[in-house]
């Protein structure tokens, strides 16, 4: 039966990545003049389908629907009586990261006492408690709706942190929720089928996140002030390693890096640095170079949880580049503008 239940949820599975939105599409809805008509170029599509079907008028309503669309697909998935147990433990371990992202929102509204803006997905939405979290105002309110999830080892971290300390504590706490986060998947990967493949793949995403950490405190002039914020339990480099990256240019960080996987990142990093001057370069390279590696690992398995794992960094994805394409629509901006900041399966 198990080897039953993989086979029909991979097929199922890869036959929903042959309906998500491509680059073609892209490349139609970007010779459109208003987002109906974008969105009538994705029919076909599971997405677009569901578009079809809802009014959208403003931003907000799209905004909806994507996360609305999100939710209910995982749902679905979740539901299938033939879903193995280790494609939900990997589905429900990777869906925490909301529950972090909401977290995060969290402790940025708590100290001016304004409600945060949340993403409907994850454990605490499932709860029912996402509005609660919104409006809290304290970190006890906060590390209490926690224990009431089953999500108390995140509380240790936010009992360390204090708000009238500023953005370098609230950074801080932040990358400890993180590290907390990828401390929690690893340790279920050693639970799974192939889950070693799964545990590099997060440790590369680690490391990535950590060169991220890294090349933006350098170009913000932060330099070792970020120590902090690096993530241990990387896949190649130490936490020490990164942080000793801290105190160089961004330049130099190509020579230190030159006899490892990496030089090819943080060469593209500076490269478009210095021709762009914008941070968020970074981060555009940083994105690639985790899907890239994401997928030479995890696509070409089949009858493996990791099938799910693929998955779902594929649906996430067209969710994101929806939102930065349509968002580009609503405010009267080209999409062309916007196309370089995309991640596509294919």
């Amino acid at each position: 039966m198990p080897d039953t239940k993989y086979a029909f949820m991979s097929a199922y599975l890869k036959g929903e990545e042959a309906r998500v939105v491509t680059l073609d599409h892209i490349d139609r809805m970007s010779r459109t003049s208003s987002v109906n008509d974008a969105l009538a170029t994705i029919t076909g599509t599971d997405i677009g389908n569901y578009f079809q079907e809802v009014p959208i008028r403003t931003f907000d309503d799209l905004d909806e629907c994507l996360w609305r669309y999100f939710r209910e697909y995982l749902a679905h998935l979740e539901a299938f009586k033939f879903l193995p147990a280790d494609m939900r433990k990997v589905l429900r371990a990777y869906l925490v990261r909301y529950d972090v992202f909401n977290v995060k929102a969290a402790l940025c509204g708590t100290p001016i006492g304004k409600k945060a803006s949340m993403l409907p997905l994850g454990v605490i939405y499932n709860h029912g408690l996402l509005d609660e979290l919104s409006s809290i105002e304290n970190i006890d309110g906060i590390t209490g709706l926690l224990v009431k999830c089953k999500l108390a080892n995140y509380v240790p971290v936010l009992e360390k942190y204090r708000i009238d300390e500023g953005a370098k504590s609230r950074l801080a706490a932040e990358s400890k929720l993180d590290e907390e986060y990828y401390k929690s998947f690893l340790n279920m990967t050693k639970r799974i089928k192939d889950g070693f493949l799964l545990a590099k793949a997060i440790g590369f995403t680690i490391d990535l996140t950590n060169l991220q950490i890294a090349s933006r405190a350098i170009i913000q002039d932060i330099g070792l002030g970020a120590s902090d914020n690096i993530i241990p339990c990387g896949y190649m480099l130490s936490a020490e390693a990164v942080r000793d990256l801290l105190s160089l240019k961004l330049t130099d960080m190509c020579g230190k890096l030159r006899n490892t996987l990496y030089y090819d990142v943080v060469e593209e990093i500076s490269n478009a640095y210095n021709r762009t001057q914008s941070i968020t370069s970074v981060d555009e390279t940083i994105d690639k170079y985790k899907f890239g590696l994401a997928k030479g690992i995890l696509a070409p398995r089949i009858l493996s949880p990791l099938v799910m794992a693929w998955h779902l960094i594929v649906k996430e994805l067209e969710i994101r580049n929806l939102r930065l394409i349509l968002k580009a629509m609503f405010d009267n901006m080209p999409l062309e503008e916007t196309k370089h900041r995309l991640v596509v399966s294919s």
